[in-house]
């Protein structure tokens, strides 16, 4: 029954694995699900490697025979050649036995290397697809998952993915051949021993599954445990200038203390099971030998059983009990290997997407925009766009102001797509937004943010942004039209500067014409501006707001403000509040009004009393 059983597992996975790789790009709704399902999903990755696989099975069948075989051979020596005292025989017996280890060793080497170059690149290929998968999910998912969560995600839990092919699913089926071989060659050999062998063969089982089930709640812990670290790391460090700033170092050492104490206690359990189990595997091994030797003695005086028999069953049960022992780990590697595809999957069958189904290429546009009757929310109704109604003529400068909170970014967040509206229509050129290609559109709109992100580069890179269609000549081109040249051409290395993470090692000013520089290069239709002169100084926002002039001639834009000084020469200025339109106008004209915006005017500019 046991050989039976293990011979059908085989030929359901070796199947499984034959039919895979044709429909592994297929949607799937598997968080959850059933460990079969997991396995099933996880092998289809592994449909390309079919070849590598089907080897690996086929070696791992080899392996399986010619382990026992060993064994056998030595009974051979010991009965046929040693004891009757042929020494030709013993030579030729010893070069067979040398020539089967050599093959065996050469055999398991190519079976390690194998398991472990599909792995490796089963791995691979699923680590490109969750990353191209979690960089075009919405900004709504960034908004709820930690950065720390999507690491761990794409690099340990595949990390721990890779051992179900290297430790996990082959090894296993491996393991289990072997134990087959092995008591097959047992029962070939004399089945009254493998019966007293095979006695305490129920207690290693019982200790096997006892181990099997306490160590994978260990792992599922451990691996909550890492997630919390690595988000608990990921957000202190880049907030690291808070956290000095306000002399939380401490009270940070403290929290990240306590998780670590958690992932102490978490590992701590899983070593007290493996210091429990070996010892108990030791010493059912030893109660199994110590039953052979006493049992095999008195067979072998009563000749119902051989010396070399004896010598071969020690060998026998060492080969039996080393993968039984092996194995309750194996299989919680696979465990853990399905914890962690659980999770991966759930990032892959996350469809938090922006509908790409946009069939026309956005043209450079005129840039006509019309937000017609929009309603928009974050969460639910909690509406942030109140049934805004908005026509922006083709090539005009339009700025909105208001509060923290009056729903001035979700403009744009809208425009680019970044979130879905719930009501309404936004067109470009009298066409809806949703039916231009994603890409292509986000292409003709440039965007300057307040908080400008450079990445680990050279300043050309970060102006660049790897794309191979654009020269340095175009770069340096736009960095003379805005007036960065000259400071950039200052730079040790100038545009080979190297930029360390987030722009670490440049003033805010230069990363704000970076991110100018960024937006002209590409040549936008459109042009968004996210308050990007509020957080310079004076001196630098007089250069930016030139910046700003060369940059938004002949382009419709749309300049998201704080501070009123840099916009008062705008076509029409949008005063929101609470997602809705109070004012609209030219600067004179608003001032006039004596509404919502000569107020936030005064107050930018009125001048304190003199006592």
């Amino acid at each position: 029954m046991k050989a039976e059983k293990g011979v059908r597992c085989f030929i359901h996975i070796f199947k499984a694995v034959l039919a895979s790789g044709k429909d592994k790009n297929k949607p799937s709704r598997l968080t959850g699900s059933s460990d079969t399902a997991l396995l099933r999903r996880l092998l289809g990755y592994a449909g390309p490697y079919r070849k590598q696989f089907i080897l690996s099975a086929l070696l791992a069948i080899l392996l399986a025979i010619l382990g026992p075989l060993r064994p056998y051979l030595v009974q051979l020596t010991v009965d046929r050649y040693i004891f009757p005292k042929d020494l030709h025989g013993l030579i030729i017996i010893s070069l067979i036995s040398l020539a089967v280890l050599v093959v065996e060793s050469y055999l398991r080497y190519q079976f390690l290397y194998i398991t472990n170059w599909l792995g490796q690149h089963v791995v691979r290929n699923l680590r490109m697809r969750v990353f191209n998968h979690t960089i075009r999910l919405r900004l709504s998912y960034f908004d709820k998952t930690p950065v720390g969560t999507s690491t761990t995600r794409t690099i340990n839990d595949l990390e721990t993915i890779n051992s179900v092919f290297t430790e996990g699913i082959i090894q296993i089926i491996a393991d289990l051949l072997t134990i087959i071989f092995v008591i097959s060659f047992m029962l070939y050999s004399n089945w009254r021993l493998t019966l007293i062998c095979l006695i305490s063969f129920p207690l290693i089982l019982y200790a096997t599954y006892v181990f099997k089930e306490g160590i994978k709640k260990t792992y599922q812990s451990v691996r909550t445990q890492v997630a919390l670290l690595n988000a608990f790391l990921q957000e202190r460090i880049t907030g690291m200038k808070v956290v000095q700033a306000f002399t939380a170092e401490e009270r940070e050492y403290k929290k990240f203390q306590a998780i670590n104490n958690e992932h102490r206690k978490a590992n701590i359990r899983s070593v007290w099971y493996y210091s429990i189990f070996f010892p108990v595997v030791e010493i059912i091994t030893s109660l199994a030998m110590a039953l052979l030797v006493w049992y095999g003695a008195k067979d072998v005086m009563r000749d119902l059983a051989t010396v070399g028999q004896i010598t071969a069953f020690i060998l026998y049960l060492n080969m039996l009990f080393r993968p039984l022992r092996m194995l309750a780990d194996k299989f919680n590697t696979l465990q853990m290997g399905f914890v962690a595809a659980d999770r991966v999957f759930h990032v892959l069958d996350n469809r938090e997407m922006i509908d790409d189904t946009g069939k026309q290429e956005a043209p450079h546009f005129k840039g006509e925009i019309v937000f017609d009757h929009i309603w928009f929310a974050y969460r639910e109704e909690d509406w942030v766009l109140q049934d805004l109604h908005l026509h922006i003529p083709a090539g005009e400068t339009w700025a909105v102001v208001g509060a923290t909170g009056a729903g001035k970014s979700s403009l744009i967040n809208i425009l680019n797509r970044f979130y879905p509206i719930q009501k309404g229509q936004i067109s470009i050129d009298g066409t809806p937004i949703t039916e231009y290609d994603l890409r292509s559109l986000r292409r003709q709109i440039g965007m300057v943010q307040q908080d400008v992100f450079l990445f680990s580069g050279s300043v050309h890179e970060n102006i660049t942004l790897h794309n191979e269609h654009i020269s340095r000549e175009q770069v340096i081109e736009a960095a003379k039209m805005l007036g960065a040249h000259e400071f950039i051409m200052q730079l040790p290395g100038n545009y080979d500067y190297q930029v360390m993470e987030r722009g670490a090692t440049l003033s805010l000013g230069q990363r704000q014409l970076i991110s100018f520089i960024r937006a002209l290069v590409y040549d936008p239709s459109i042009l968004i501006l996210d308050e990007a002169t509020s957080s310079v100084d004076v001196e630098t926002e007089q250069i930016i707001q030139h910046a700003v002039e060369n940059l938004i001639a002949k382009r419709t834009s749309i300049i998201i403000a704080h501070r009123l000084s840099t916009i008062q020469h705008a076509d029409n200025i949008l005063v929101m509040d609470k997602g809705k339109v109070v004012e609209s106008g030219n600067h004179v004209t608003l001032l006039e009004k004596d509404g919502a915006y000569k107020r936030l005017y005064e107050l930018q500019f009125s001048q304190p009393a003199v006592p």
